[in-house]
């Protein structure tokens, strides 16, 4: 063990240091895989201040993350880890003003089937429940209403633990810089530790799905299709000139429901992804497997579609299905025709009409792509990295590839590529939380001109780094910061390949004040598992290796 934490640890024997050294992380698509030197999992706000204060002492950087369900690296990390799943309880709930205090720590999920028991529900939320809600926040998670802002607008309060171990609160009516900047913090700030969050009356919807023309859709884009209903989204299906629309609203009416579909069960699962795993060796069967799969699940006729009654929370979420990419951009809603007009064209090899500098000559790719809005425009005060559309409604663009199997799809570049180049031309801003691939340092700060009030709030928060890592360094630091400056920046070393697929993430830690061994490690990885390593202890039995046992 390190000696400088067996020291520190002997210090205050009665608040549990509860680490890991046996930890494999992991994103939820198993896009990259990273061995953190600790995963720690506290219990309580002293437990959370014990681990920053020896992170301080010990010179590590901090990551803390919930579910991983971003396929970027932005939670890898070869340093300490921090997962606040057991800091999760409902600290307080007013039923008359509908407000609740909460743990950071607690995942959507289990929020809402608590908040049930109280009569109250998230106003709105995104496609999955599986994040905290602090990692939701974190990367401006949003829904599929025109009529809600993202999840950060409920937002009435925050607390913070800061990398001097203090803990501040911040609100719209005090530490006002602080609060818009945490509102979307990316991790880089401290770790949110309670959350103070507008709630609504429980809700049930009644949702409609039907497959509808593209031209239909087109044209209804203005007449109402985004605002006759509360909830809204659309799946577009490019090579059939399809798409499907859901639409929800709030009902009294009693739950019932969808009706048993095999193809939309665990058969077309598995059919459909052994499909995908085949067209990765065939890719000129995609626009077949489109038609096949709209086809058996609503016919061959427009109009056909399904129907059902669900709680709010459960009827507004979506299954992820596989392993996936998933590169989503903000654009205007009235610049949604034109992309999906000149995305459309390219996909379909009219290059006259897409006017897209990329080749799509052999590129094929899996539908749908998903078409979603919000309006975050009324939300005052705004989170300074929030990536909606100021002044109007926003539309989501959502191109998203499945892995089957592990594998990665042979069109991914120069497909995220291309339209990636059209988002950008159109004045869109990619999901932080997602893999976009060609955004530079600089046009993300032409993009936020607010860019420059965040990190002057970050550093002043962190001022040695100890919440940033290589992918805040790479998309958001301006170049001017030298590593001198940041002492306790993680930086990325390696990625390879791993067998089973997905990337290996590994990093190295300034070398002053760590163990001499730190600068060396590296670790292997065969078929998604990695050989155990040992940067802090010197052997993993100092404190158990086991997962979750305290020190």
């Amino acid at each position: 063990m390190d000696p400088r934490l067996r020291r520190e640890l002997k210090n205050d024997p009665a608040t549990p240091f509860r680490a890991s050294t046996s930890h494999l992380h992991h994103t939820w698509a198993k896009t990259y895989f990273s061995r953190p030197e600790l995963y720690i999992q506290p219990h309580s706000i002293e437990e959370i201040q014990k681990v920053v204060t020896l992170a301080r002492k010990c010179r590590r950087r901090l990551v803390t993350v919930g579910c991983a369900h971003s396929p970027s690296d932005l939670t890898c990390t070869s340093s300490w880890m921090v997962n606040l799943d057991h800091y999760n309880k409902i600290l307080n709930v007013d039923k008359t003003s509908k407000i609740v205090v909460m743990e950071a720590g607690i995942r959507l999920h289990e929020l809402g089937r608590q908040l049930r028991a109280y009569g109250l529900a998230l106003p709105n939320i995104g496609s999955i429940d599986h994040q905290s809600i602090a990692g939701a926040l974190a990367t401006a998670t949003h829904g599929s209403s025109v009529r809600h802002g993202t999840l950060a607008q409920s937002v009435l309060g925050l607390k913070i633990m800061l990398a001097n171990g203090q803990t501040v609160s911040c609100s719209r009516e005090h530490n006002l810089d602080l609060y818009r900047a945490a509102l979307v913090s990316l991790g880089a700030i401290g770790i949110i530790t309670e959350v103070t969050y507008q709630m609504t009356d429980v809700f049930n919807i009644e949702w409609l799905q039907s497959l509808h023309p593209l031209d239909e859709i087109i044209v209804d884009w203005e007449k109402g299709l985004w605002t006759e209903n509360e909830f809204t989204r659309v799946w577009w299906l490019p090579y059939t000139k399809q798409a499907i629309k859901w639409t929800a609203n709030k009902t009294d009416r009693q739950e019932h429901p969808p009706a048993a579909n095999a193809w939309s069960g665990m058969l077309g699962y598995h059919v459909y992804h052994v499909l995908l795993y085949i067209s990765q060796w065939v890719p000129g069967i995609l626009p077949a497997l489109e038609r096949f799969v709209t086809n058996v699940q609503y016919g061959f006729k427009n109009g056909l579609g399904g129907t059902a009654v669900q709680d709010g929370h459960t009827g507004l979420l979506m299954n992820c299905l596989y392993s996936q990419f998933v590169n989503e951009w903000a654009i205007p809603l009235d610049r949604g025709p034109e992309a999906i007009n000149r995305m459309s064209a390219w996909l379909n090899r009219d290059d006259e009409t897409a006017r897209i500098p990329v080749s799509s000559k052999g590129i094929y790719v899996h539908a749908p792509i998903e078409v979603r809005v919000t309006d975050n425009s009324m939300t005052q005060p705004r989170p300074h990295l929030d990536n909606t559309t100021p002044d109007g409604p926003t539309l989501y663009l959502n191109a998203t590839l499945y892995r089957p199997f592990g594998c990665d799809p042979p069109c991914r570049e120069r497909y995220y590529e291309a339209f990636e180049y059209l988002m950008k031309e159109l004045g869109g801003r990619p999901h932080w939380a997602k893999n976009f691939m060609t955004v530079t340092k600089k046009e993300f700060h032409n993009m936020y001109p607010e860019m420059g009030d965040w990190l002057r709030v970050r550093n002043e928060m962190d001022p040695g780094g100890m919440f940033v890592g290589d992918w805040h360094k790479r998309n958001l630091l301006p170049e001017g910061d030298k590593p001198s400056s940041l002492p306790l920046e993680e930086k990325e070393k390696m990625i390879t390949s791993a067998s089973a697929g997905g990337q290996k993430w590994s990093s190295h830690m300034p070398a002053k004040g760590l163990s001499p061994q730190t600068s060396e490690e590296s670790f292997e990885m065969m078929h998604g598992v990695e050989a155990e390593r040992s940067i802090l202890f010197q052997d993993s039995n100092d404190i158990g290796g086991e997962e979750g046992e305290e020190l």
